[in-house]
């Protein structure tokens, strides 16, 4: 397999002499997931992405695949249901991304607490029944309150009751979408990041055929035609359909942006992912995370209407989430100096769908009275002492759910908070959802691209079953995960690498581990580690990394997770692209420039070095 700037090329030139089957506008998750099951159902498949794959919004989540376990609290139960089901499905098609880590949730007794003691552990139970992990080593438990301050000193005391332990999933959001464009590609699909739409064709009966786009390496323009376009592009699907000029489309998304600000893990020590209450009785939670010696926290989950290309963290959303570790954390006394790194990035919300994956929030979330709660309660004691059936809690469910504001869902939905529709001129757009959803959403939207293929163009593609098609990386048995990792792990090691070193390999390429070892036959490159040396080479070659940014921030972590190394790694890693890349000293200087810049925003170097406001006395 190789996916590099060179097969970039020839992509660009098949894209502009193909007619394709489909072609796909946006190369974040949503984009990828719909381009690999295509591609591996025999469609002439192109997608392209005006950025980096997965620079958008895919990069910048909470980095879990959660299963919403708040939105309990409304009984929205088939929401969950249906989380936690395509979590087990992520996990097994990119076994080597997703990480079962149990989550801790401290319970405060407050006003407007999501949950207390008792309905934690109801929550927890129906969790667990629905993910299907009762009586694993993953089945939850209750801790008291001083079990959760042996774990975690700094939390505050006050008014902790105790807490909760579930399984959850940590996640590596970048990483999920290169490694499904990496299939895509494998499987004959034309994957080209770069390359921006910037007007659309139609045939003389009106229909979209096509869009006329800008290659932004090179400032060329061309056209690529298509029987259909499907919109993939995430919190840009309004500004794309705009394009449109044979449709009036009206706008569906209310985009918000979510912050996450990073520290070291000695300032902030958590042993696994933590959930809980703000304590500010504004009805919002927040998420605690530990992470290759960092600590992260957030989010913010604010309406947003800036530049969407550039989200940024401004003042209010630090000072926000500084008041929220310091209230949980007092010992802490965290300050804007103590955030090593930082990320904003935008959720496509729909309108009139828009309920927070963090937040359980939305105009649309329901409420369920005193009386069904107590009778969903007696139910599920009675199923604890047998004298109840799962039907019998099942059925007690369904009747909470026709009190919900969302219980029917629009047949045009592939899950809460994602949209399917087609314009009378064919444009199809696939929009909202989260990252969890991503494999739902594409199996959704593939059932209409079949459809329409056979009806109106006599194409017919064979059905592929997407819940096990796996990823690049991850072709290997997800039951099996732990000792896969060890046999990657080995072969790393017997290559000259640190035991460390070769964990993080195998925990970042899976399966591909052993093509990435095949680069250390010139050995480490000038100021770079041999695992460095090879993880960069692989990235250029077969991962489609064209710069820096590209490399230190998706590829990689090192951006978010290891800002201390980067004063040493910036430098070696742009000579060792210049090598590959063919730079000149003026596009070397270009680079570093640019890498400086991403470096000094995740930084917060203008928020650091703004002066203090004046208070007058």
């Amino acid at each position: 397999m190789v996916f590099s700037n060179e097969t970039r090329k020839q992509t660009i030139h098949q894209l502009k002499h193909t007619e394709l089957d489909l072609l796909i506008v946006g190369g974040g998750i949503t984009g990828a997931g719909v381009a690999i099951q295509a591609a591996a159902s025999g469609i002439k498949t192109g997608l392209i992405e005006m950025q980096d794959f997965a620079e958008g919004t895919s990069s910048r989540s909470t980095k879990l695949v959660h299963g919403g376990i708040r939105y309990l609290k409304s009984f929205d139960v088939g929401v969950v249901a249906d989380t936690v089901k395509e979590r087990a499905v992520v996990q097994g098609i990119a076994p080597h991304i997703p990480r079962p880590f149990p989550m801790l949730l401290p319970i405060y007794q407050e006003s407007g607490s999501t949950f207390d003691m008792f309905s934690v552990k109801i929550a927890m139970d129906l969790y667990d029944r629905l993910a299907g992990v009762e009586g694993s080593q993953y089945a939850n438990y209750t801790v008291t309150k001083d079990e959760v301050l042996q774990r975690e000193p700094q939390l505050s005391a006050d008014n902790l009751q105790g807490g909760g332990v579930y399984l959850d999933f940590v996640n590596n959001d970048a990483r999920l979408v290169i490694e499904n464009i990496k299939e895509a590609d494998e499987l004959g699909g034309l994957m080209a990041s770069h390359v921006k739409a910037v007007g659309m064709l139609h045939n003389d009966a009106g229909q979209v055929v096509g869009l006329h786009v800008k290659d932004l390496l090179d400032d060329t323009e061309f056209d690529i035609h298509a029987k259909l376009v499907i919109n993939t592009t995430g919190p840009w699907a309004d500004k794309f359909n705009a394009l449109d000029d044979h449709e009036k489309h009206a706008p569906t998304l209310r985009p918000t942006k979510g912050v996450h600000l990073v520290v070291d893990g000695s300032r902030l020590p958590v042993p696994q992912p933590t959930y809980m209450d703000t304590g500010l009785n504004d009805g919002r939670m927040f998420f605690v995370v530990p992470r290759e010696g960092k600590t992260y926290f957030g989010t913010t989950d604010t309406d947003y209407t800036g530049d969407y290309e550039h989200p940024r963290v401004e003042q209010e959303d630090v000072d926000y989430l500084l008041k929220v570790v310091n209230k949980r954390f007092p010992e802490s006394h965290m300050t804007i100096d103590d955030i090593e790194a930082s990320w904003a990035g935008l959720r496509p919300l729909i309108n009139d769908n828009g309920s927070s994956d963090y937040n359980g929030g939305g105009a649309n979330s329901g409420k369920v009275s005193d009386d069904s709660f107590a009778a969903l309660i007696e139910v599920v004691n009675a199923y604890e002492d047998d004298q109840a059936t799962r039907a019998d809690v099942e059925r007690a469910i369904s009747k909470l759910e026709t009190a919900h504001a969302e219980a029917g869902l629009s047949p045009s939905q592939v899950s809460r908070g994602s949209s399917l529709d087609q314009a009378t001129d064919g444009l199809i757009t696939l929009s909202g959802g989260k990252i969890t959803d991503y494999r739902k959403m594409a199996a959704g939207a593939l059932a209409l691209i079949r459809r329409i293929l056979v009806d109106r163009f006599n194409v017919d593609a064979p059905a592929v079953d997407s819940k096990k098609l796996q990823v690049s990386g991850g072709h290997f048995d997800p039951t099996n995960v732990e000792e896969t990792m060890a046999f990657y792990i080995r072969i790393g090691v017997d290559a000259g690498l640190s035991e460390k070193e070769a964990q993080d390999l195998a925990n970042r390429f899976g399966s591909n581990t052993s093509r990435v070892l095949t680069y250390a036959v010139d050995g480490p490159a000038p100021g770079l580690s041999l695992k460095e040396t090879m993880s960069l080479r692989y990235s250029l070659n077969e991962e489609m990394t064209l710069t820096p940014v590209d490399y230190l921030l998706r590829r990689t972590n090192a951006l978010l997770f290891h800002a201390e190394t980067l004063a040493e790694l910036k430098q070696p890693v742009v000579d060792e692209m210049a090598q590959t890349l063919g730079w000149d000293d003026s596009v070397k200087a270009q680079q570093l420039a640019a890498l400086n810049a991403a470096i000094a925003d995740s930084q917060l170097a203008y928020l650091k070095t703004a002066p203090a406001p004046v208070h007058p006395e």
